[in-house]
């Protein structure tokens, strides 16, 4: 599943060639998650503007003279987007191909094999059907607000793993299965501590640790396990530097531990048990 460095490093691939873009097409195929929630002629004549992220979704605002809004596209479990610059008309679409925005500055398509994600219009980020999905967001890992003692808040009181509390998304947004792993391997917790529990200590070691964590992905176009390509078909490559993520058995980069897989709400977690403490 896309998480947000890859989400982050799909916008920056394309968000700057279709600025300013004016609409000439938009093309549905079979339904997504959600309706588009608007007739497609609608968006036609629409000036695309700067694309921003909220999370994993995307935020693509279209005004038009009588009307403003924009598309909230998430790319679910398996969707990428792709932006070919220069297109001049819409090209045939393949069997996964389910969205399609023709601009006169490219064309933006997205791909989903299994149909877990959505485009959806909305009039703005702050109102239906937009506001409700993005309500129970936490904070960007890069919010200056993101810190140890708000990441000690949101665990207190919580009687589930760290790990879970993590995935959530409602304390901070980006850090999914495999980051999650990772910072809290960089932070020396094991992932099996109940949330409660995480001293102020180690409250701010591990926020430092989600932070640095999805840096570097970032830095690294993120993580590409099977198919994941930015906007312009570059895969990641911060598969390469993991500490424990898909990394069972093989000897721990620190202490040469075995590390361990275990499952977590339905959700391997890898961790060595020797320098993840309780």
């Amino acid at each position: 599943m896309p998480e947000l460095p890859e989400v982050e490093v799909t916008r920056r691939s394309f968000a700057q060639a279709i600025e300013g873009a004016t609409v000439l097409q938009l093309r549905l195929g079979k339904p997504l998650r959600w309706p588009l929630g608007v007739a497609p002629e609608g968006l036609l004549g629409g000036r695309v503007g700067a694309v921003s992220r909220r999370g994993k979704y995307l935020w693509l605002p279209v005004s038009k003279p009588l009307e403003t809004g924009g598309l909230l596209m998430h790319l679910g479990m398996s969707g990428s987007l792709a932006f070919t610059a220069g297109v001049p008309s819409l090209p045939a679409a393949g069997p996964h191909d389910h969205f399609d925005l023709l601009t006169d500055r490219g064309l933006l398509r997205l791909t989903d094999p299994r149909r877990f994600g959505a485009v959806v219009w909305s009039p703005a980020q702050a109102l239906p059907p937009a506001a409700p999905l993005l309500a129970s967001l936490g904070l960007e890992p890069f919010d200056p607000r993101f810190n140890g003692e708000h990441l000690r808040a949101g665990l207190s009181g919580r009687r589930v793993a760290v790990k879970q509390a993590l995935l959530a998304g409602d304390i901070v947004v980006g850090a999914g299965n495999i980051y999650a792993c990772e910072a809290l391997f960089l932070a020396g917790i094991d992932p099996r501590l109940m949330a409660m529990k995480v001293s102020r200590p180690r409250a701010e070691r591990l926020a430092l640790a989600v932070r640095g964590v999805l840096a570097q992905a970032l830095e690294a176009g993120g993580t590409t396990l099977r198919d994941f390509k930015d906007a312009h078909g570059v895969a990641g490559s911060f598969q390469m530097q993991v500490q424990v993520y898909g990394r069972e058995g093989q000897p721990c980069r620190r202490c040469d531990t075995p590390i361990r897989r275990i499952v977590q709400g339905q959700r391997s977690t890898f961790f060595c048990p020797q320098c993840q403490k309780k």
